[in-house]
């Protein structure tokens, strides 16, 4: 099924009315009907540099990675070992650095929305200081990228192009992560579980994997499809905040990842591209929009238009140790 897949050229949104024309339609049929797609053209370049950092991070001295533990940081940044996060209960076999915008440590009062913990430093390993800028770098490069593309699929549902941009300017709340999937082992109980079943919470999801693959989509119901690896291509999905702006004319739509074989480590670099934390998504106005059937109705995964609570939501199931940790009042307020 490596067609399932559409292959979209970014550079065709450039190259005049009639390539831009069968652009757009390419889109809306990829977003519509299957969620995902690959683009190529998008002009980042480094990718092949940024896995190797990723090698090299996770190749640290055990101890040295401790230091950085997600475990101690309120804002959801840093280090988590393989096992430590979550999907649907069970631990994902995958270990990763948790990176978002760089902010000054932020208290949140009382009577404030507990999604403001998820704004934060970041946690950076001393022993590798070219790590920052380069993600830093990738990161702006990776935002420019997923405003244009974000434009693009407006325009591509006939909506004003520029409807979106109150919602995520000018501070998006992105996330970025580095990625080690090892191999499976015999003694793992969820040895296939790289990340289970999920969907993303925000807007756009830019993946850079490499050359493993592992990715896998649902395209019917119980039955997945293989991603195939492009290369220099980025993998790009929708997230729960499209379904909620077009009233589920989108669709986030649901994937997993497969654990590489034993002796095999899968890296890879999702990117997420979304609203700013404290805004709250609008419909589309578009005919697309207007005509369509609604949200999936899930009750184990209720869709907020507010970001921040659909992000705070996500945490509270994924990281239970940060969250019995640092917010525990949190879980007072789901009993």
């Amino acid at each position: 099924m490596s067609d399932v897949f559409p292959v979209l050229d970014l550079r065709d949104a450039d190259r005049g009315p009639e390539a831009r024309a069968a652009f757009l339609d390419q889109l809306r049929s990829a977003i519509h009907e299957i969620g995902f797609f690959q683009l190529v053209g998008h002009g980042v370049e480094g990718a092949d540099r940024l896995l190797e950092l990723a090698r090299d991070f996770f190749a640290l001295p055990e101890a040295e990675l401790e230091q950085l533990s997600i475990l101690k940081s309120p804002h959801f940044r840093g280090y988590s070992e393989v096992g430590r996060e979550r999907t649907q209960g069970t631990p994902d076999q995958r270990a990763q650095l948790d990176i978002g915008p760089e902010h000054e440590t932020l208290v949140p009062g009382p009577d404030d929305p507990s999604y403001l913990w998820l704004a934060g430093p970041n946690q950076w390993p001393q022993s590798m200081p070219e790590l920052r800028p380069a993600v830093i770098d990738w990161i702006t490069e990776l935002t420019q990228v997923s405003q244009r593309l974000l434009r693009l699929i407006l325009a591509s549902l006939d909506a004003p192009e520029d409807f979106l941009d109150p919602v995520v300017s000018p501070d998006p709340h992105v996330h970025f992560k580095l990625l080690h999937y090892p191999g499976r082992t015999r003694d793992s109980e969820h040895s296939d579980q790289g990340i289970g079943v999920h969907k993303d919470y925000g807007l756009l999801t830019l993946l850079l994997q490499d050359e493993h693959g592992g990715l896998q989509v649902s395209v019917n119901d119980g039955e997945f499809a293989d991603v195939p690896v492009i290369p220099g291509a980025f993998v790009v999905n929708l997230g729960e905040l499209l379904e909620v702006a077009t009233r589920g004319y989108l669709r986030a739509t649901t994937h997993r990842v497969v654990s590489p074989a034993s002796g095999v480590n899968r890296y890879s670099a999702p990117f997420f591209f979304n609203p700013r934390l404290e805004a709250t998504m609008q419909p589309l106005p578009t005919r697309f929009v207007r005509e369509a059937a609604g949200v999936v109705h899930d009750p184990a995964n209720p869709l907020s238009s507010s970001y921040g609570n659909n992000t705070m939501r996500g945490m509270l199931r994924a990281f239970p140790e940060v969250i019995a940790r640092h917010h525990p009042e949190l879980l007072q307020r789901q009993t």
